[in-house]
């Protein structure tokens, strides 16, 4: 089944010049890149962002990370793309990713892993709709 996911690449990632390479690796695995921005993402949009994780201790750095430096959003289409890309990006740790995932090749540690991406459909829709208007995505 055709649906889409959401993806970020993190500051470290676009720190260091990676996107075009990290696109590779999505467009490589089959994947559609049918959207995509670099932005500067605020502290507001990070903490809506992360929402989820606010009464982790990891919470405040997340956030401070999320808006040290620009970020790539991006919508993904493609065959069963949230799981598709959960596996091509590897595990969060990249000492345990498999060869040849995102994290893998690029993160620096688990707090730099380079990519974030939706856990679910449901929440790729929210996720998507935070920073996409339905008409910002080409199909």
């Amino acid at each position: 089944m055709t649906e889409r996911t959401f993806s970020i690449l993190k500051p470290d990632a676009t720190e260091r010049n990676l996107t075009g390479k990290i696109n590779a690796v999505i467009e490589g695995a089959g994947l559609r890149i049918v959207a995509q921005r670099r932005i500067r993402m605020t502290e507001a949009q990070a903490k809506t962002f992360y929402e989820v994780h606010k009464e982790r201790p990891f919470y405040g750095e997340l956030v401070g990370q999320m808006t040290s430096a620009p970020v790539v959003v991006q919508v993904l289409e493609g065959e069963n793309a949230v799981a598709k890309y959960r596996e091509i990006m590897g595990a969060t740790n990249p000492e345990q990713a498999a060869e040849g995932t995102i994290r893998k090749l690029f993160a620096k540690n688990v707090g730099e892993n380079s990519v974030h991406g939706s856990d679910s459909q449901d929440n790729a829709k929210l996720e998507i709709a935070q920073f996409f208007t339905e008409d910002q995505i080409v199909g």
